[in-house]
């Protein structure tokens, strides 16, 4: 029950991530993470700025006789339009913009991404996902009983993007991930890892009906390893570099662009709406504004009360959750009771299925003590 929630008295996480732990004073391990990983190493002033100067010098030396210096990812969220607007008018940089369609692009989404790209005046490039192939992936996860459903369109993501900068030699591909709104990591309870292949393959078998001939793969040896260190990929997350307050940014892509917001920090996509929004509060009891939400109390973009005031209001209205259901049901080629019976199914975690965790684990160690990533708390 609600009422017996633990919940941290510096941000909004609380007991529903059963890995939490709280000091004496009620404050949790994710706010510890921040302090401990996160602070140390994360530079917005003069040092920021230099390391940002030299690394855009690079990419543009790097990027001469070519068409393009660098490669983004557009999704039509807050972030990454951001990204893309300092990117060009601010650091000169030549952008492919980069979309992958997984066939569930929301109206406002697909508006924001054309107006950045008109006003700008730059190319974007398109890749769209088989649908008969992405639809039988979502079914497969639906049927697992698994939380994480939204790994078929995050996966095809990843993989296309990365496939795409091999296959053209890019060795840059911008990314509008950053601390200042993802500090809190969702526990790994709530969104598993979505490049583990040997579960992904264990539940197409289990739950699939059809092969995936042409959806993109790829495993994270190769996007962290050989990408990264034998083809020299470097992903470049240009908003940690200086003081980046998502609001501010809104408002300036409103009144520069005709940008258009969302209700909630991943919207952009109709079918992550319906997840976030929908299936993984009302389902498992995973609310990832707790996570959203902690990230700006963190980083002093969002006042502890404001977030909790927000949180006693579910994510969408009764008549928006409804809408979405039949919405999600009908795109999927299944009845709203076949839907409802995914949903009223036992729920399953991913230590239920094949599962690659161990060596994530490994993998993660190694990589936190070669200073590579930082040992936030998920």
């Amino acid at each position: 029950m609600q009422s017996e929630l633990q919940v941290c008295n510096r941000c909004v996480m609380d007991s529903t991530d059963s890995k939490i732990v709280f000091d004496e004073h009620g404050v949790c391990d994710h706010c510890h993470s921040f302090d401990a990983n996160v602070v140390p190493n994360w530079h917005t002033d003069a040092q920021g700025k230099e390391e940002l100067k030299a690394l855009v010098a690079k990419m543009k030396k790097d990027g001469e006789g070519r068409e393009f210096d660098c490669i983004m990812g557009m999704s039509g969220g807050a972030d990454s339009s951001y990204m893309l607007h300092v990117a060009v008018k601010e650091f000169g940089l030549r952008p492919l913009v980069f979309h992958v369609d997984g066939g569930w692009n929301s109206q406002v989404a697909v508006n924001n991404i054309n107006v950045m790209i008109d006003k700008l005046g730059l190319d974007l490039y398109t890749e769209v996902i088989n649908w008969e192939e992405m639809k039988d992936f979502q079914l497969t996860y639906f049927k697992s009983g698994l939380p994480n459903i939204d790994v078929p369109q995050d996966h095809a993501f990843i993989a296309t993007l990365y496939n795409f900068a091999e296959k053209h030699e890019i060795k840059y591909i911008l990314n509008g991930g950053n601390f200042s709104t993802e500090c809190v990591r969702n526990p790994l309870e709530w969104l598993y890892h979505g490049s583990d292949l040997s579960q992904i393959k264990d539940l197409c078998k289990k739950f699939g009906t059809r092969p995936l001939k042409t959806y993109p793969f790829s495993s994270v040896l190769r996007h962290k390893i050989y990408l990264r260190y034998i083809r020299k990929v470097q992903v470049v997350k240009a908003l940690n570099y200086f003081p980046y307050i998502k609001e501010d940014a809104m408002a300036f892509l409103q009144d520069e662009y005709g940008w258009q917001s969302y209700p909630q920090k991943h919207f952009e996509s109709r079918f992550t709406k319906f997840y976030e929004g929908y299936w993984l509060p009302e389902k498992f009891g995973y609310d990832t504004r707790k996570v959203q939400f902690s990230s700006l109390i963190l980083t002093g973009q969002m006042t502890r009360a404001k977030a909790l005031e927000e949180l006693a209001k579910p994510a969408l209205t009764a008549d928006d959750a409804r809408q979405e259901f039949e919405y999600v049901a009908t795109k999927l080629g299944i009845t709203v009771g076949e839907l409802q019976k995914y949903f009223d199914a036992p729920n399953k975690t991913y230590r239920d299925y094949k599962n690659q965790e161990a060596l994530f684990r490994v993998g993660s160690k190694v990589l936190k003590l070669l200073g590579i990533e930082r040992a936030v708390k998920r």
